[in-house]
Parts: C-alpha cells; structure tokens; sequence
C-alpha cells in the first residue's frame, strides 16, 4: 500500500485538483482508493460531489476520536473518501496542547486499515504548514508537491523539502519525497522551460541522504485547461466530466507514472 501526502504551502497551485485526479484515475485503473481531504475548504470533498451539512461525521470527527472506517464513504467504484467541512478549521486550535497531536491521523488511518485495505492512501493537505499538513506527513510515505512552473514557487519549494527532512528527523523515518509535477504549464513558454530545467538540476544535485535524493520530476505536465477548472462545480473529477480533454489526458499520464512507479517498490521489497 502506497500513503501519498499531496502537499503546497502555497494555495492555488493545483493541489486539490491533483489530489482528487490522481485518485479518481486510479481507481478508474482498479486499485482500491482512499482520499483523505484534511483542507478545512473541503474542496477535495467538493470536487466528488460530497458536501458535509450539520452534524454529518467528517474527518473532523475523526481527530476527534471517532473511528476513520465510520467516516469515510463509497464514491465511485473503487473510490472511497474521508470528507472534510469547515469545523476542521478548529482543529488547529483544539489540537495545540494534546500530546502526540501530530500523530492522530497515522493512529486513526492505522485503524481503519486493520479492517480494510487499500492500494492507496491520498491525503489533500491545506495551503499551510500547521498541525493538520504535519499529522499528513507523519502518516504518509510518500510527498508528491505539485508545482506551478515560475520563480515564486521555486522559492517556496525549499520550505517544503525543509519541513519534510523535519518530519523525517523527528516523526517518521519512512517519509520521502517521492515527486514533483508541474501544474498550470504553458507548453512552449521560455519559464516554463527554465523552470523544468533547474528543478531537474536540483534533483539531479541532491544530498543521497536528503528525502528527496530519488524524487522525480513527473513527465507529465498539467497544462492550463479550463475544463479542469469547471469539473468541481459539477462534482466530478475530470475523467467523469471531460474526458477527452488535454487536462484529462495529462492526469491519466500522471496516473499511469505513478502506477509505474510501484513496480521498482515491489522489487525492493522481495529483495529485502
């Protein structure tokens, strides 16, 4: 089982919609998909069609003590979320002086897992760094960072790789970096291509003990699509709402790397 943490500080750089893709394309694929939305906007929860009223349990709960298997719901085949609202928003202050706050989540995935199992664990972290976005990296194995391709985001990248070597250091050792993809690209543009160059430098360049020694730059490239944008205001991941459009046919690329990618932790695993 794969735990995938899709994490950006910086808001309105694709990371909801690479979150909801990527597991909606997997599951199209026939691996057993779980979506944790952690982002008080519950935009994730949103984007499939799912919005929380009233007292309708949420992960929010689920900080709260309530098992994670009661929680989470069938939305597509082979597709099942753990559904954000707006109360998550206190969580940041709820959780300030309980200790082993970071650590939540990872016991509440742990348990749910001891009675279902998954192939992969998708958790949409929110725009921050706080308490709900370091519970995401204690419980993951994997960050993949989706990154518009300009300077701003070059720059806000090495606060990213800063906090996942702290989390590595101090709360889980099995956290790596497993890639970066490039959201909002603008085929042909100078920047862009610069961009792509450097961060393949800087990867190419990395410390061997670093967590992100062996990330990749993803091939796949999101390019700017309005059809992505419209898709959560239907509810529907891109698959289901446009699929033959280039940002659909971009996300399956993504899908399809990522698929790959098991086949390398296979082999390290039956070597081991």
């Amino acid at each position: 089982m794969r735990k995938i943490a899709v994490m950006n500080q910086k808001g309105g750089v694709g990371k909801t919609t690479t979150s909801v893709n990527l597991a909606a394309g997997l599951a199209m694929r026939g691996k057993r998909v779980c979506l944790i939305d952690l982002d008080p906007q519950a935009h994730a929860s949103l984007h499939v069609g799912v919005e929380i009223v009233g007292d309708t349990p949420s992960v929010y709960h689920a900080f709260a003590g309530a098992p994670m298997a009661q929680v989470k719901r069938l939305v597509a085949p082979n597709l099942w979320l753990v559904p954000a609202s707006i109360d998550l928003a206190a969580a940041e202050v709820e959780l300030a002086d309980t200790p082993g706050r970071e650590l939540i989540l990872r016991e509440s995935v742990s348990a749910m897992l001891a009675a279902e199992q998954f192939d992969y664990l998708i958790m949409d972290c929110p725009p921050s760094l706080g308490v709900l976005t370091i519970n995401a990296l204690s419980c993951a194995e994997e960050v993949l960072i989706p990154l518009e391709p300009h300077f701003f985001a070059l720059h806000g990248l090495s606060k990213l790789l800063e906090t996942t070597a702290l989390v590595t250091r101090r709360l889980n050792r099995k956290l790596r970096v497993g890639g970066i993809v490039l959201c909002m690209f603008e085929t042909g543009t100078r920047l862009a291509a610069d961009v792509s160059a450097d961060l393949q430098a800087f990867l190419s360049g990395s410390d061997p003990q670093a967590p992100w020694a062996k990330a990749r730059l993803f091939n796949a490239r999101i390019r700017r699509n309005i059809k992505l944008a419209e898709a959560p205001s239907f509810g529907r991941p891109i698959f289901d709402y446009a699929p033959k459009c280039p940002g659909s046919l971009d996300y399956m690329q993504l899908v399809e790397e990522t698929i790959a990618m098991e086949v390398p932790a296979l082999q390290l695993a039956a070597a081991a």
